[in-house]
Order: structure tokens, then C-alpha cells, then sequence
């Protein structure tokens, strides 16, 4: 048995895919010498690393039509190692100095944090916490769609946990912002990494007081009430969806989401 390390090739934060559609591995020796790695742990026994590039994101990911490819032919197991390690070495690309004197900073801990070469500071990855949630009116859930969406494309709404929210705040502020709903009996149902680049979405249910809407159109093309039924029509329809309406993608918390207010 081959027991040296694999090596994941990227293109810069794009994955390179074998013939079969799966992630492509090489060893240490196709690595290039100045190139800084990052451990990302054990597989069948052997150590892996990740190629941090020389550049980091120009855009966010979902701007990137290869982003989406990835994440539609790659497997679960797949996904999940490409995301992690995509995350990983962007952060990296992105703060070889340091936020507290300018300095340089190396790579430490198999890449698990940044020290400063001179003041010695400690940087770490981030995650940032996003609410994604259901809001129900009558049996009925409201979703949206952002300028950047496909056309027909709508999902839940989500947004950012403010600095001093809690959870449950966040998703009031947000549905009350962008689609100028109140809600009450916010609960939390599961969460999902996203880590294009370092969201960790947080899956949530809550009743609107009323379903009267007014859209913040810097923030959503559109919002609207779907009926159960339209939601049933839309899963059934598959990729293409309805007339009006593309069910959200199965790697995407949202499609799990309204799949598990649709079952229940």
C-alpha cells in the first residue's frame, strides 16, 4: 500500500477533478517548493495537505459559476474536504500580514493558525455565524431571491448574527429588514459549514405576526409566500422547477430546510 501523503491538487481555489468527476490527489513532490501547506488531517490512513495559493478570492465564491459546478458534481465525502480546505488556504492567502503591525506572518500548526514574525500576535481562521431561516404564515413559508440568484431561484432568507445578537435576535432583525415581517417562537433546527468563504449557516423556524411584506430591494429582488402545495409541485418538478419556482439546491441547508417543513 502507497503510504505517503497526498497532496490536493487546486487550481488557485478551484478543484482539479480526476476523470471520474472526483477531487484529483498528488504527493508532496508535485508541489511547488515555496508553496505553504496546510494539514488537513488523515484519509485511509494518510496524511493529506492543501496548497495555500499565491492569491486568495477576487469575489465571493458564489459569483464563481465553477464554485457552483463543484458543488453539484463533487460527492458528499468530496465536498466536504474541498470546502474545508478551500476555506482554509484562502484565509491564509489573505492575511500573510498582520492585522496588529503590518508585520509578515508564517504559517504554524500544521496551518491551523498564523503567529506575526515581530510582535508575535496569534491569528486564527475565522467562522461567521449566519441565520437561514423558515418563516411560516398560514401554511404557508416565505422565501426569497437575491439579484445574484438564477431566475426562478428562490431560498430561504438569511444574513449575518451582529456582533452582541443572539441568535434568536438575529433572525428577528433580519426578516424585519429585508422583508419587513415581525416574528415570534424563533427555534433552531440544524446548521450547515459554508465555507465560501467562512460561513457557518444556522438553520432556524419562526411564525410571522402577520404576512403583510415590504421588501428591501437593496437586499432582495423579491420575496414571496409559497403554499405547500407550490413547495410539493416545485420539489417534484426537480432542477428545473416549476413555472415560477426552482426548488433549492440538495447541498444547500435551505433545501433541507423547507424539505423538513414540507415532511413533517
Amino acid at each position: 500500500m502507497d503510504w505517503r501523503a497526498r497532496l490536493l491538487r487546486l487550481d488557485g481555489l478551484m478543484p482539479a477533478l480526476d476523470e471520474h468527476g472526483g477531487l484529483l490527489w498528488g504527493t508532496l513532490a508535485d508541489c511547488p517548493p515555496e508553496a505553504e501547506l496546510v494539514f488537513l488531517g488523515l484519509l485511509d490512513g494518510r496524511p493529506c495537505f492543501a496548497p495555500v495559493p499565491m492569491h486568495g478570492a477576487d469575489g465571493p465564491a458564489y459569483a464563481q459559476p465553477q464554485v457552483w459546478q463543484a458543488m453539484q458534481t463533487l460527492s458528499p465525502a468530496d465536498l466536504a474536504i474541498y470546502g474545508g480546505a478551500r476555506s482554509l488556504v484562502d484565509w491564509h492567502a489573505r492575511h500573510r500580514f498582520c492585522a496588529r503591525c503590518g508585520g509578515g506572518t508564517s504559517l504554524v500548526k500544521g496551518g491551523w493558525q498564523r503567529d506575526c514574525d515581530g510582535c508575535g500576535a496569534q491569528h486564527f481562521p475565522r467562522t461567521d455565524p449566519v441565520t437561514i431561516m423558515l418563516v411560516e404564515h398560514a401554511d404557508r413559508l416565505l422565501l426569497g431571491r437575491q439579484p445574484r440568484f438564477p431566475p426562478r431561484m428562490f431560498s430561504a432568507l438569511a444574513g449575518f448574527v451582529e456582533p452582541g445578537e443572539t441568535i434568536e435576535e438575529a433572525v428577528a432583525r433580519e426578516v424585519l429588514e429585508e422583508a419587513g415581517v415581525r416574528v415570534r417562537r424563533v427555534r433552531y433546527l440544524s446548521s450547515q459549514p459554508w465555507p465560501f468563504p467562512s460561513q457557518l449557516m444556522i438553520g432556524c423556524h419562526a411564525i410571522a405576526q402577520d404576512d403583510a411584506l415590504t421588501i428591501d430591494t437593496t437586499e432582495l429582488e423579491e420575496a414571496r409566500w409559497f403554499t405547500r402545495a407550490e413547495l410539493l409541485e416545485a420539489r417534484a418538478a426537480g432542477p428545473e422547477g416549476t413555472g415560477d419556482l426552482i426548488f433549492p439546491r440538495s447541498f444547500a441547508i435551505a433545501h433541507h430546510l423547507v424539505t423538513w417543513w414540507l415532511d413533517r
